[in-house]
């Protein structure tokens, strides 16, 4: 333990401790920007410099240690005039427009430069002309960057994606993709991460808010909204609502004041995918002389995107199934439409993700419906979604629930936790277990591959076998688990990835709250939701029931193969042969 006096505070810490922590253990607080615990403690923005007595230069708090004696001054006039001098020097290189920035409101600068009384910047503005792609799912903007590199220690560290780095030299310094022209060109997962870790509005999703709304207010078009399971424990944070009151009902009642025809949950396409992914697995583990293991799950896109593109041996082994995005999609232009007795081409498809990927997903050669249309229209992040029920005026708070739309508004407890990690793999081992046993479970019999960490291990006794199964959240972590795998260091039968940390909960299009990793809060009301369901088994769905028996007959039937199936390899990432 080590004493030092942080603004007059007396205090002892562990040697070792940073300024920054120290000061947090004071009750002091010391403003940051680049700074994220663990992640960027790199000091390059040098907005929480602080002045240390006996020193004349001053110290970033962020990546310094105190020691014994220490006497530090955290808003003495050089630390404060210091601190204002960087953040308008930065302001002199960033795009101040804030009032049409995605992240006005929820922008770590504009709130360290409100903090720190900066109205004005004295210095010539040098904004860079570079510009992204507005047609890719994920956009760059340049002229917003702060240089901080969050995204490439996100990238890199967490997600072991690399595809940003520092690029140019002195003051021509900037953040840009690595190893490609263009992002587009690049091997981005499109998992967005860089997106959640990024301070300001430098990186963002490709807003389809007026498509869906030129849709709406098409009198020619039958608007069809999917819910995610992961939409639920996060669309409501913007408004400041908690999970217990910002239910998917009353986001349903939310949707039908935009103008929506139709709300439904994609719980009841998880579900499907269940029914089609598990018994794609008994039937392969029913005949493993003609199969690969492990299997591995298929329905997170940006998962499909890292393995395509960083382990393209590996591809065949992914589940055929498509995800419950596309499987939707592929119900609502076929069995919906024939119910309705539309042409399939009225139909607009819309979900609500928690994910970049999925706008790539929808656009894929390959998730195309029987005239050539795209299966699902356009996707939508929860934070899109939000900005849709603020663009038509609507006090959230104020609305009643409404009861989702019949035949696809019903979902299990076990579709509902696919929006966390281990969900997918818990959901498919309760149906798989019915299926081999003809018998029910006990519904928390296969909770052991819950939880936060990133990589699970769970062994569990099936059809007179035993089941090795892993889980892993995290590119970073799955590439792990794929390096193990081809050194031949671990085997497993059924393999259950997720891109982002945490899974769909942390995923890169959901509320941003700057500097927290909020899946650890967001995972336990999936969960709770799922205890409090009657309905937890996917294969008792009713609805799902009801599609085998009037339209697909049983899964992986010729038409199911045809419409809730595909072919991995019938589309390319950049650079793939």
């Amino acid at each position: 333990m080590v004493n030092v006096t942080i603004d007059g505070i007396k205090i002892q810490v562990p040697e070792k401790t940073t300024i920054l922590d120290a000061a947090s253990q004071a009750g002091v607080h010391i403003p940051t920007l680049c700074f994220m615990k663990e992640l960027n403690e790199i000091g390059a923005c040098r907005v929480c410099v602080v002045e240390v007595e006996g020193y004349d230069r001053l110290f970033t708090a962020c990546n310094n240690t105190v020691a014994e004696g220490m006497v530090i001054k955290t808003n003495s006039k050089k630390a404060r005039d210091a601190r204002k001098v960087n953040v308008k020097l930065i302001l002199s290189q960033h795009n101040t427009n804030c009032a049409v920035c995605v992240r006005s409101g929820n922008c770590t600068l504009q709130k360290v430069a409100n903090d720190l009384n900066v109205h004005s910047i004295p210095y010539e503005k040098q904004l860079p002309e570079n510009r992204g792609s507005l047609k890719f799912p994920l956009i760059r903007d340049y002229d917003k960057c702060i240089k901080c590199m969050r995204c490439i220690q996100v990238c890199d560290k967490i997600q072991n994606a690399n595809i940003w780095d520092v690029v140019n030299t002195g003051s021509r310094v900037t953040v840009d993709v690595t190893g490609a022209y263009d992002l587009e060109d690049s091997q981005c997962a499109l998992c967005g991460q860089c997106i959640t870790h990024c301070p300001v509005g430098a990186l963002r999703e490709r807003d389809d808010v007026d498509r869906v709304l030129e849709a709406i207010e098409d009198p020619e078009k039958i608007t069809v909204v999917q819910i995610a399971p992961s939409i639920r424990a996060a669309w409501g944070e913007p408004f400041g609502l908690d999970p217990e009151f910002a239910t998917v009902k009353r986001l349903a009642a939310a949707l039908r004041r935009v103008g929506v025809d139709y709300v439904f949950d994609t719980n009841f396409t998880a579900d499907l995918t269940i029914m089609e992914e598990g018994s794609e697995f008994l039937e392969k583990i029913s005949h493993p002389e003609h199969n690969k293991f492990p299997m591995f799950t298929s329905c997170c896109p940006g998962w499909v995107r890292y393995v395509k593109a960083h382990y393209p041996e590996f591809v065949d082994q992914l589940s055929s199934a498509k995800s419950p995005q596309q499987m939707f999609g592929a119900v609502a232009k076929s069995y919906f439409a024939e119910k309705l007795e539309v042409d399939p081409s009225k139909i607009f498809c819309v979900s609500i993700m928690p994910c970049l990927a999925k706008k790539a997903e929808c656009a894929y050669p390959s998730m195309l419906d029987e005239q050539g249309d795209p299966e699902v229209d356009c996707s939508l992040t929860t934070r899109e979604v939000n900005r849709l029920i603020r663009s038509e005026q609507i006090i959230v708070k104020d609305l009643p629930e409404e009861e989702l739309d019949m035949p696809f508004g019903i979902g299990s407890g076990a579709g509902n936790i696919f929006g966390a990690t281990g969900g997918v793999m818990e959901a498919a081992l309760r149906s798989a277990y019915y299926l081999v046993n003809k018998e029910n479970p006990d519904p928390d019999a296969f909770k052991s591959v819950r939880g936060m960490d990133g990589w699970k291990e769970a062994e569990f006794e099936l059809a007179g076998k035993t089941l090795r199964v892993a889980v892993t959240n995290g590119l970073g972590n799955a590439n792990k688990l794929l390096t193990y795998l081809k050194q031949g260091r671990v085997k497993y039968d059924f393999v259950e990835v997720m891109a982002c940390p945490g899974g769909c909960v942390g995923g890169g299009g959901q509320p941003i709250h700057d500097g927290v990793e909020m899946a650890p809060e967001r995972a336990p009301i999936l969960y709770s939701q799922d205890k409090s369901m009657k309905l937890r088994f996917s294969h008792e769905n009713p609805s799902v029931n009801e599609i085998y028996e009037k339209y697909f007959e049983a899964p992986l039937s010729e038409r199911a193969h045809h419409l809730l199936h595909t072919d991995h390899h019938a589309w390319k990432m950049p650079g793939e042969k």
